[in-house]
């Protein structure tokens, strides 16, 4: 049974007609001639033709069904850049030493890459487990 909102949507698609029209270079609103079998294309699909979306209680499909991005020393340092900042921030107001807060600042970026990469390993395996299981 639909909810709600999924009833109201389908109400406001079939009480409306849209209408293709173009600009033209005196900005006036000029319709576009449709072939039939563009018109079939750009009608919305009929219950019957839809696929069925649902999934088993406690599944989400749609992040499961990603295939996960390897993971990369490149974009481990990147995240790495984009701490350093913060790393910076934080020890500077801890310590209030300008040159001690630079210097481990530096040192927390450097140790960062590593352990962001093997947490990234760590999930693309674990997810080309679930993938697989499937």
């Amino acid at each position: 049974m639909p909810t709600r909102k999924q009833r109201r949507r389908r109400a406001k698609e079939q009480r409306h007609e849209y209408e293709v029209v173009y600009l033209d270079a005196e900005g006036n609103e000029v319709e576009v001639e449709v072939d039939a079998d563009e018109a079939d294309v750009r009608q919305s699909p009929r219950r019957d033709e839809r696929r069925d979306h649902r999934q088993p209680a406690g599944r989400s499909s749609r992040r499961d069904a990603q295939v996960p991005d390897p993971p990369t020393w490149r974009r481990s340092a990147r995240r790495s850049l984009i701490m350093a900042p913060f790393f910076f921030a934080f020890l500077l107001i801890i310590q209030r030493n300008l040159a001690s807060a630079i210097i481990v600042g530096l040192f927390y970026a450097a140790v960062f890459v590593p352990f962001s990469y093997g947490i990234d390993k760590l999930v693309y395996r674990n997810q080309l487990k679930r993938l697989e299981r499937r």
